[in-house]
C-alpha cells in the first residue's frame, strides 16, 4: 500500500538542494480520524444531555464535559497525526501557522457547540444528519493537521518512528471519549426510567384522589352533605353492637317530607333542591350534638339515630324538628311552611337488626301519613296493616312462582359504541299482578329476599332469559348476550354453578353469551365462598359483571381478586352529567381504572345525547339507558334491536368536554 506522502525541500552543503521524500502512516492516521470521529460524537451526545437535563447545575457539568471530551479529542488527533509523519531528516513546525490551525479547530468546536443538530428530535434522517456532520467535523479538524504539515522544515538528523507512542495516546483518547458516550447512554436511559416512574405516581395519585370522591360519593348525599343510606347502615350496624354492649337504647327516626313532591312539580327541581338543602340544614341544627346521625335516603325521606335512655326523649327530638321546620322558608320569591311525618322504632323493643329498626320505623311514618301527614307516631304491635300488605305480596309472589303465572322478562338493550350494534341484553324481571297491575322489582324483590323466595325467583329468570335468547337466536340474532342479575343471596348457594349450566344447557346456547350481574354490596357479604363461586361460574365460560359501582364498596382490591369482565358504573354518576364536573371527573377516573385492569365498562342510565357523546369520547365500551331504549318485553324486541342497529354513531365532539377539577 503507498502510503501519503510530501516531497520536502532541504539545504544540502554540496549542490545547494535535497529531494526528500517523506509521509505518514496510513493506519495511524485512520486512528487518528477515528479519534476525532468519536470525540465528536461523544460532544454532541453530552450537549444533548446539557439540554435535556433538568437542573442548572447538570447542564453545566454536561457542556464542560463535552469541551473537555471535544479538547482531548482533537488534543490526541494533532499529536498521533504529527507521530504519523515519518522522515530521515529531524522536523520543525512554524508556530504562527501551527496557533491557526489550533484558531480553526476552534471555530469548528464552536460551529458544533452552537448548531442545533444535537438536539433529540429522532427519526433515521435526524440520525443521519448528526452522524454526518461528525465526520465532516472530523475531517475539518483532521484537515488543520496538514496545514500545519505546510511549515515543515527539516534538518539532515535521523528521525525515529513513534508508532507505539501513537497508538497509546489513541487508545486513551478512544477509551476517554467511549466512557463519555457510555455515561450519556446510561444517563438517558435513567432520565427516561425516572420520567415513567414521574407518570406512574402520577396516575396512581389520580387513582387515589378518584378512589376518595369514589368514597365521598357513596357515603354522603352531594345535595345535602349529609350521610347517605349506604354510610348510615354503616353507621347503624356500629350503634346497634355499642348499644347492646352497654344496655342502652337508640331510637330510630324515619322522616317524611309531607307534599314535597306538589312542591317540587309546581316550582321545579331547582327550587325543590334548594328546599331539601335547607330543611337538611334545620334537621342538623335541631339535633343534640355530633353523636346524633342525620341521613337522607333519597328524594324527601329523611332519617335520625339518636341514643336515648326514655322514649319521650325520642319524642322531644321529633316535636323539636318539627317546629323547626314549621318556620316559614322563602323560597322562589315565596314564603313556604313546610310539616313533616316522622315514624319512631326503639332498640332493643321494637327490634335488635337495623332491618327490623328501619322496618318498624317505616310502618309507623305510614301510620303518621295516615294519620293525616304533619304528626309522629311510634311503632307498635297494631301497626299491622302495611306488614299484612306485604305478607299478601309474599303469598301471592309464592304462587306465582309455583304457577308459573304473571311473572314475565322485559329486555333492554345494551349498545356497543365500538361495533355499533346492541351487543347485550339486560333481562328485568316484572309482574302483572292480579290486583296491582304491572309491578316492578322494587315493590317485590325486598320481600322476596325477606322470606325465602329470592333463590326461586333468580333461578326462574335465569332459564327465562336462556330460553328467550335461544328463541333471538333463531330469528337471526346469534351475536346477542344476555345479562342476567344475581341477587346477594343467592350468591352464598353452592348450586348457582349447576343451575346455570343446566339452564344454559337446556336453552342450547353458548356460556359466553350469558353475563352474570353482582352488586358490590352482595361481592363483600362473604368475599371468600362468594370468589370460590364465581371462579366455578366463571370456569363455565360465563361473564362476570359488577353491577352498580361506585355505590358500595368500590374496593380496589376485589376487582383485582374476583374474575370480572365487566364493570357497571351506576347512573347516579350519569344523570348530572354534562352540568356536573364532578361526575365527568369520577366517571373519567372510573373509565381509566377498568381498562387499566382490562375490564369492560358499561354505563347505565344514559338518557341524553351529550351524555352519549362525552362517555363515546370517553372510550366507553357500552352504554345502556332510555336514551336507546326503555326496558320492552320479549315481543317488542326485534323491532327494536334493528332500529338500534341502524342508528349512526355520532363522532365524538373533543371540543366539547372539558374536565375541570373544582
Amino acid at each position: 500500500m503507498e502510503s501519503p506522502g510530501l516531497q520536502l525541500l532541504a539545504e544540502s552543503a554540496e549542490s545547494g538542494q535535497l529531494l526528500l521524500i517523506g509521509g505518514y502512516n496510513p493506519y495511524l492516521v485512520f486512528l487518528a480520524w477515528l479519534v476525532a470521529c468519536t470525540a465528536c460524537v461523544a460532544t454532541l451526545n453530552l450537549l444533548d444531555r446539557a439540554a435535556n437535563a433538568e437542573k442548572t447545575a447538570a447542564k453545566t457539568v454536561w457542556r464542560w464535559i463535552g469541551v473537555s471530551c471535544l479538547t482531548i479529542g482533537i488534543w490526541a488527533m494533532h499529536c498521533i497525526c504529527m507521530l504519523a509523519f515519518y522522515s530521515p531528516l529531524k522536523a520543525g513546525y512554524n508556530a504562527a501557522i501551527a496557533l491557526g490551525s489550533l484558531l480553526i479547530a476552534l471555530v469548528i468546536v464552536q460551529t458544533l457547540n452552537s448548531t442545533t443538530a444535537w438536539r433529540s428530535t429522532g427519526g433515521l434522517l435526524h440520525q443521519f444528519f448528526k452522524y454526518a456532520l461528525c465526520m465532516l467535523a472530523a475531517g475539518g479538524l483532521l484537515g488543520t493537521h496538514f496545514i500545519i504539515g505546510d511549515t515543515l522544515a527539516v534538518s539532515p538528523d535521523a528521525g525515529s518512528n513513534n508508532w507505539q507512542l501513537a497508538l497509546v495516546v489513541g487508545v486513551i483518547a478512544l477509551l476517554l471519549t467511549g466512557s463519555c458516550i457510555s455515561a450519556t447512554i446510561v444517563d438517558k436511559k435513567l432520565q427516561l426510567k425516572e420520567h415513567d416512574l414521574r407518570r406512574v405516581n402520577a396516575l396512581l395519585s389520580q387513582l387515589d384522589q378518584a378512589r376518595a370522591s369514589l368514597q365521598q360519593v357513596a357515603h354522603f348525599d352531594p345535595l345535602t352533605n349529609l350521610i347517605n343510606r349506604r354510610g348510615f347502615n354503616q353507621l347503624f350496624a356500629e350503634k346497634l353492637i355499642d348499644c347492646a354492649a352497654r344496655n342502652t337504647r337508640l331510637a330510630v327516626m324515619f322522616l317524611d317530607i309531607d307534599h314535597f313532591k306538589r312542591i317540587n312539580d309546581s316550582l321545579g327541581h331547582d327550587a325543590g333542591d334548594e328546599l331539601l338543602k335547607t330543611i337538611a340544614t334545620r334537621i342538623k341544627h335541631a339535633i343534640r350534638s355530633h353523636d346524633d346521625v342525620v341521613a337522607r335516603f333519597g328524594g324527601d325521606e329523611f332519617c335520625i339515630l339518636i341514643n336515648i335512655s326514655q322514649r319521650d326523649e325520642a319524642r322531644s327530638m321529633a316535636q323539636r324538628i318539627m317546629l323547626k321546620l314549621k318556620e316559614p322558608i322563602e323560597l322562589s320569591g315565596r314564603q313556604m311552611v313546610m310539616t313533616t311525618s316522622i315514624g319512631i322504632s326503639v332498640f332493643p323493643e321494637d327490634g335488635t337488626t337495623s332491618a327490623e329498626l328501619l322496618k318498624h320505623a317505616d310502618l309507623a311514618l305510614y301510620q303518621s301519613k295516615g294519620s293525616g301527614r304533619n304528626t309522629l307516631n311510634f311503632f307498635s304491635s297494631n301497626l299491622k296493616t302495611r306488614a299484612s300488605l306485604e305478607l299478601q305480596i309474599e303469598e301471592q309472589l309464592r304462587h306465582a312462582l309455583d304457577e308459573d303465572q304473571g311473572l314475565l322478562l322485559h329486555y333492554q338493550p345494551i349498545f356497543d359504541l365500538k361495533s355499533g350494534r346492541v351487543a347485550k341484553l339486560e333481562a328485568l324481571i316484572r309482574w302483572q299482578h292480579p290486583e296491582h297491575g304491572l309491578l316492578g322489582p322494587e315493590r317485590f324483590i325486598s320481600i322476596a329476599e325477606a322470606n325465602g323466595l329470592i333463590a326461586r325467583l333468580d333461578h326462574w329468570v335465569l332459564r327465562k332469559a336462556c330460553h328467550d335468547l335461544a328463541a333471538l337466536s333463531r330469528q337471526g340474532w346469534q351475536h346477542l348476550g344476555i345479562a342476567v342479575n344475581c341477587s346477594a343471596l343467592s350468591l352464598v348457594r353452592i348450586e348457582l354453578a349447576d343451575e346455570i349450566e343446566n339452564a344454559l344447557r337446556t336453552s342450547g346456547i353458548t356460556a359466553q353469551r350469558l353475563e352474570l350481574e353482582v352488586t358490590e354490596n352482595a361481592l363483600m357479604c362473604n368475599l371468600n365462598s362468594t370468589s370460590q363461586l364465581l371462579r366455578q361460574i366463571r370456569a363455565l365460560g360465563v361473564s362476570l359483571s359488577i353491577d352498580d359501582f361506585g355505590t358500595g364498596y368500590s374496593s380496589l382490591a376485589y376487582l383485582k381478586r374476583l374474575p370480572l369482565n365487566t364493570l357497571k358504573i351506576d347512573r347516579s354518576f350519569i344523570q348530572d352529567i354534562p352540568a356536573s364536573s364532578q361526575d365527568m371527573e369520577i366517571v373519567q377516573a372510573i373509565i381509566l381504572m377498568a381498562h387499566t385492569l382490562h375490564l369492560q365498562v358499561v354505563t347505565e342510565g344514559v338518557e341524553t345525547t351529550r351524555q352519549f357523546e362525552f362517555l363515546n369520547q370517553l372510550g366507553c365500551d357500552f352504554i345502556q339507558g332510555y336514551l336507546l331504549s326503555r326496558p320492552v318485553a320479549f315481543e317488542a324486541l326485534p323491532e327494536i334491536l334493528q332500529q338500534l342497529d341502524k342508528r349512526p354513531i355520532p363522532a365524538p365532539d373533543h371540543a366539547t368536554f372539558v374536565l375541570t377539577s373544582q
